[in-house]
């Protein structure tokens, strides 16, 4: 899964990119450069299972990130910028709440919902460019030969030509199977999930659920392949540099149960439509990341793509129960262990181990 951080300058999204991924650079104001960083997935379930194995080491699930520059004409024309952009499967839209005098604002004053504005408007006019060039291009085609594939493409070029000069993101299209197959390929920047990240200020961090929700089931409300998330930069650099007792502590302090990264990769996986399946041993516990509503035979062929070409079955037990029960004899032992066919539909903490030819 890969996610690209973009926003407004001056938003904290590079801190926050440094932050999640640990990638540590000079300062590049103005910089057309994209770095790319890779964060572990949270998962608590992984040290409970390694303990229970014994296991030689854990590997959690992996969200790569990307660090865009700043929204603007100039680095959406960048052909480096945009081959970045493109390849993402969502974005996560820092909005800046913070106050901070010694971080002033390009605009002058904390806005973030004009800032949201702001930034889709760049990401529809780039649209608008790819599609424009594209039928202008298709019209001069459809002159010279009659073939009815042209002619759906251009229809649903058409459509979303529409949409976009009315200000509307290209995710918030119903697209019908057709036109999805016939315009994959553009990988449209509006057209892609987004998931809204409001960086509040330290004195907000106590409300910061209650800011979340003012803003998801506010302004933020009812907008189609999006998602919404707070946190507190601030407060996140400061977890950086802490141990995880400590971390509880200082996030306790605040009235915050999980920091606000954990909360963010949550977010971006339903944003995504997806979730994890574990496999767990003496040699390896590990997360795997799959879509919601995946076979078995298809979470098998996330493992390795020989398990799916030569699936079996799958014997599946929910985490929870295999460390009730001590490992695999005892769920065994109390029937609780079930095979299953290549059609079974994967849940959130199956443990699965596949058996294949």
């Amino acid at each position: 899964m890969k996610t690209a951080i973009i926003g407004l300058p001056m938003t904290g999204k590079t801190s926050l990119f440094t932050i999640l991924t640990g990638v540590h650079e000079a300062a590049r104001i103005g910089s057309m450069a994209v770095r790319v960083g890779v964060a572990k997935v949270p998962d608590a379930r992984l040290e409970v299972l390694e303990e229970v194995f014994n296991a030689a080491k854990n590997t959690h699930a992996v969200v790569e990130y990307v660090d865009a520059p700043a929204l603007s004409k100039e680095a959406l024309r960048d052909p480096g910028v945009m081959a970045s952009l493109k390849v993402v499967d969502a974005f996560a839209h820092v909005l800046r709440l913070f106050e901070d005098p010694s971080v002033p604002h390009e605009a002058g004053s904390i806005d973030p919902l004009r800032d949201r504005e702001n930034a889709d408007l760049e990401l529809i006019l780039s649209d608008l460019m790819v599609i424009e060039k594209r039928m202008e291009r298709l019209d001069k085609d459809r002159k010279k030969v009659k073939a009815p594939e042209l002619d759906r493409e251009f229809e649903a070029l058409e459509r979303f030509k529409a949409a976009l000069e009315a200000n509307q993101p290209l995710r918030e299209l119903e697209l019908s199977e057709e036109e999805e197959k016939r315009t994959r390929g553009f990988q449209f920047l509006s057209q892609k999930p987004m998931l809204y990240v409001l960086n509040l200020g330290e004195a907000d961090a106590g409300r910061l659920h209650e800011i979340e929700a003012e803003y998801r089931n506010g302004p933020l409300a009812g907008r189609a392949r999006t998602e919404v998330t707070a946190i507190c930069g601030k407060i996140e650099a400061e977890l950086a540099e802490l141990s995880k007792e400590e971390a509880g502590e200082y996030l306790a302090s605040y009235g915050l149960k999980e920091s606000g990264l954990e909360r963010l990769i949550s977010a971006t996986y339903s944003l995504l439509g997806l979730m994890s399946f574990l496999t767990a041993g003496e040699t390896e516990v590990r997360a795997w990341t799959i879509p919601k509503n995946s076979t078995a035979v298809a979470a098998a062929g996330a493992i390795h793509t020989d398990f799916e070409k030569k699936f079996i079955r799958a014997e599946v037990v929910n985490w929870q129960v295999l460390v009730d029960q001590g490992g695999y004899a005892g769920a065994r032992d109390k029937g609780l262990l079930r095979l299953e066919g290549k059609d079974y539909i994967v849940r959130e903490g199956d443990v699965l181990v596949i058996r294949h030819g």
